[in-house]
């Protein structure tokens, strides 16, 4: 069975999803040692997701492992999340992948994080063949949603929203004094949005120390660690975009010492905000929160962060294309009905080697009672054909109903037998 515990933006506050997307990679561990087959977890910018395969591990189970890995009280996460169970599950996914989930509906940096969630679980060797077929079949379909409908095109990233919603406080991009916070894949993502809206004077840092690389790669300056906190106060943008568990801007790094070069904890200094010929205004683009809450107090000081963003995304002009809805519910359902058939097919094969051992017992006395021109043995096999047919087809219909366990409990009355479960690599070729 799988099993998806999902809070989002839909359902959680940011501060929620901050405190879960703190240390993700601990989760899936945890659920292995709780008893799961398979675990794969999605933390983003705005959602946290842990896909499990498990034969017994239930819902609360679940969630206990999830509370102990992140110290979160599942008290806590009352009301804030939603348990998804089999059926749906792959619908959801493929859904999420394609952006359909998303703050803004369609944006395209989920694909990569999704993609991004399975190789995590490779390297902590927490995956599993049906997870990893389902996350596979994800990438497949989110490929389909965007060469087959105008969903990509239509929907915006989170960076492109947030630049937007800069755009009543930014006269002329040329001339605004940019520090990009952060080199990570979303860094890149930004510098290139800031240069489509005009800007030219941008620089980097780097909280790793990865500032001249990035620098050198894209062709603006680096600004370094004793650096930082300077060209934060020169800067009239600020976008932060790092993967950093801490804040990495705050508001010392916005004001400015009085009293000269007095040390840091010296008893004459004091600090007090930077004075601008224009206001500031800081972007943060970070899950969790790059950027001190306290720095929205400062005078002059405007903080843009992703909750803000969530208020202001017009979610009723980007609703999903009716198209991109439709592919993914054909595509759910394909992986549904292909995961059901593996669950039968040992049932079915048993049935066929029974019914094929017994023919082949009758095909050798009729050999043995001289049928030269084998004109019995031809029969007999067209009829053991004909007979496994209908149970055959059967078998497949009530496992796309989600009764493949009465075509099981028939087997076994009937003819005694009672096949194993495929191996996990075998349901996973079958799926």
């Amino acid at each position: 069975m799988l099993f998806c515990v999902t809070a989002s933006h839909k359902t959680a506050s940011f501060e929620l999803l901050e405190r879960l997307s703190r240390n993700p990679q601990s989760v899936a561990p945890t659920l292995i040692e709780a008893g799961a087959q398979g675990a794969v977890v999605l933390a983003t910018c705005n959602r946290f997701e842990a896909y499990v395969e498990t034969d017994g591990l239930g819902p609360d189970a679940v969630l206990d492992a999830v509370e102990q890995a992140t110290g979160i009280p599942s008290s806590e996460l009352d009301g804030s999340y939603r348990m998804i169970e089999d059926g749906r599950v792959a619908e959801h996914l493929f859904a999420v992948a394609s952006g359909l989930e998303s703050v803004v509906s369609g944006e395209g940096e989920i694909a990569g994080q999704v993609r991004r969630a399975l190789t995590g679980a490779r390297k902590q060797g927490t995956t599993s063949p049906a997870l990893e077929r389902l996350f596979q079949r994800a990438s497949q379909a989110q490929r389909r949603v965007k060469n087959v409908t105008a969903l990509q095109r239509a929907g915006r990233s989170l960076v492109r929203l947030a630049l937007e919603l800069a755009d009543s406080r930014i006269a002329d991009w040329s001339t605004e004094r940019v520090l990009l916070v952060g080199t990570g894949a979303y860094a890149a993502v930004t510098l290139a949005t800031l240069r489509e809206r005009g800007a030219v004077d941008i620089r980097v840092y780097s909280p790793s120390g990865r500032a001249e690389l990035f620098a050198k790669k894209h062709d603006i300056q680096a600004v370094l660690a004793d650096g930082y906190a300077a060209a934060a106060r020169e800067s009239s943008l600020l976008i932060t975009c790092t993967s950093v568990t801490e804040p990495v801007l705050g508001p010392e790094q916005l004001q400015r010492p009085v009293g000269g070069t007095a040390p840091t904890g010296s008893a004459t200094q004091v600090t007090c905000p930077v004075s601008h010929s224009s206001s500031q205004l800081v972007i943060d683009l970070g899950m969790p929160r790059n950027v001190d809450p306290a720095v929205a107090q400062l005078e002059g000081v405007a903080l843009l962060d992703l909750e803000t963003i969530r208020l202001h995304a017009p979610l009723e002009e980007l609703q999903a294309t009716d198209a991109a809805r439709a592919v993914v519910r054909e595509a759910a359902e394909d992986f549904r009905a292909v995961r059901s058939r593996a669950v039968v097919t040992p049932a079915v094969v048993a049935l066929r080697t029974h019914i094929f051992t017994l023919l082949e017992a009758e095909i050798e006395r009729a050999r043995n009672r001289g049928d030269e021109d084998g004109l019995v043995e031809q029969a007999m096999r067209h009829l053991a054909g004909v007979l496994l047919h209908t149970p055959t087809t059967r078998a497949h219909e009530l496992a796309a109903q989600g009764r493949g366990d009465e075509f099981l409990t028939a087997l076994e009355t009937l003819y005694g037998l009672t096949p194993e479960a495929p191996a996990a690599s075998a349901a996973s070729e079958i799926a």
